[in-house]
């Protein structure tokens, strides 16, 4: 399990862990703890040490560490960017971090990654904006279950295209506006 930073990957792989009798296994745990950067060679290196099988792994750095042939279903958590901000703020995160996170949800970077490294039929994205943690851990575990029984055609939830951001952002003011920039407003 994927997703930009305050999507609810900790929160909900649990559940879906339990959902399909898998352990949750954060990726982040196997870093070293004094790291001020994570080196997603040595990540990997622990992964592999740890030789982990049925089990839900979740994090943002997942397509840096897990390889196709290593994923058997592939779930991108998403939030709307707006949601995201308020979320990430009440963290504490410095506004810098936040700019960063909600611009790359925005974007759709961690899909694409994944959608790059797994393949488009191996990711579907789950939005966590309104729906409880129960609700999207349900429609994972009932997606996971499907993929891990051969029968996930019959069951995807994904829709005919990736959820896009960038369409509720249609001028410079409300991207500023979500961005945070200082900037001032482009001259018409």
């Amino acid at each position: 399990m994927c997703g930009t930073p305050g999507t609810g990957k900790k929160t909900i792989a649990p559940k879906v862990a339990a959902l399909v009798g898998f352990q949750a296994i954060s990726i982040n745990s196997l870093a070293p703890k004094a790291a001020s950067e994570v080196d997603t060679r040595q990540l990997r290196a622990e992964l592999l040490k740890s030789r982990p099988s049925r089990v839900v792994l979740f994090g943002h750095l997942l397509p840096d560490v897990l390889r196709k042939d290593e994923a058997a279903f592939v779930a991108v958590l998403r939030c709307d960017p707006s949601v995201l901000r308020k979320r990430l703020g009440e963290r504490g995160y410095p506004a810098a971090k936040v700019t960063a996170n909600v611009e790359a949800e925005l974007i759709g970077v961690l899909l694409y990654e994944c959608v790059v490294q797994y393949g488009s039929q191996l990711v579907h994205e789950y939005d966590s904006t309104t729906s409880s943690p129960e609700a999207v851990a349900q429609a994972i575990g009932n997606d996971a279950k499907a993929a891990l029984e051969g029968r996930l055609e019959s069951a995807t939830r994904r829709p005919a295209a990736w959820i896009d951001w960038t369409l509720g952002y249609d001028s410079p003011s409300k991207l500023r506006s979500l961005l945070g920039s200082s900037a001032p407003p482009a001259s018409t």
